[in-house]
């Protein structure tokens, strides 16, 4: 978020800077508003964790939101520089091949839906190896 910030600030385009654009602003503010979100719901889940009342499904729940909008934001980011967002100058194409690679070969935006879907429905949708 920083890079997109900063490079819409310095980038001029019709005699103004990117950032003085609508559509930019509120790319800015969503993006703060869920990391933003994401930085009170770790601090809470750790406090839980503390106190010994944290769950596996709350941290699944907040592993695999997190993930999902940190990928968000990072397409987002490399939106906003338009062909620089692919550029190793602004590293925001680093970021988000290392998040779709977690997302993609991983699986674990996929592992923790079924880990959350056992504690919603009660029954285990997948089974560990024989």
């Amino acid at each position: 978020m920083h890079t997109a910030r900063q490079y819409t600030l310095d980038r001029i385009q019709f005699r103004a800077p990117l950032a003085r654009n609508q559509l930019i602003q509120k790319k800015l503010a969503d993006m703060l508003t869920e990391i933003t979100i994401g930085l009170q719901a770790c601090l809470q889940l750790g406090r839980l964790k503390d106190e010994d009342k944290a769950t596996p499904e709350m941290i699944s729940m907040l592993k695999r939101n997190s993930c999902g909008k940190a990928l968000e934001i990072a397409r987002q980011a490399r939106d906003m520089l338009g062909g620089n967002g692919i550029a190793d100058e602004y590293h925001v194409i680093r970021h988000v091949m290392n998040l779709e690679a977690v997302n993609t070969y991983e699986g674990t935006h996929d592992i923790h839906a079924l880990i959350l879907g056992r504690a919603i429905t009660g029954l285990q949708a997948f089974t560990v190896g024989k």
